[in-house]
């Protein structure tokens, strides 16, 4: 059973360490800019980076439970190959976002289009097994 879901776990690890990524950035942000924790405010650059990693993190369990809904309910390649859009689509927004609010813009959409085509994805999936199974 657990080698039939290869792909999402892989995909899955690999959101892991991206998150991890986002985070340490923040950190080292922290240290360039001496803004110490609990403080989230102070130069406009650490802003960003920590709203870059914020938003990542609202919009995770999002990205994760329409994720593997997608892959397991319809087709684990299709939603993989979608899961790795989004990522890619992330690393863009926190990039873009570090360096410029307007840098955010093309890594928010593409997320927000990968999102919505798993939701899709995994609602045919979910309606497909409910009608056939009654």
């Amino acid at each position: 059973m657990a080698s039939d879901l290869v792909l999402l776990a892989a995909v899955s690890a690999l959101s892991v360490f991206q998150q991890i990524f986002f985070a340490i950035q923040v950190g080292r942000a922290r240290l360039k800019y001496k803004i110490s924790p609990p403080a989230v405010t102070g130069s406009p650059d650490f802003e960003r980076i920590f709203r870059a990693q914020q938003n990542s993190m609202e919009y995770y369990p999002m990205f994760l439970i329409t994720f593997w809904m997608a892959g397991w309910f319809s087709n684990q390649a299709l939603a993989a190959l979608s899961g790795l859009v989004y990522l890619y689509a992330r690393h863009k927004y926190f990039s873009g976002y570090s360096k410029s609010a307007d840098g955010r813009i093309l890594g928010f959409r593409m997320s927000l289009g990968v999102l919505a085509l798993l939701v899709i994805q995994a609602t045919i999936g979910i309606a497909y097994d409910f009608l056939n199974d009654n």
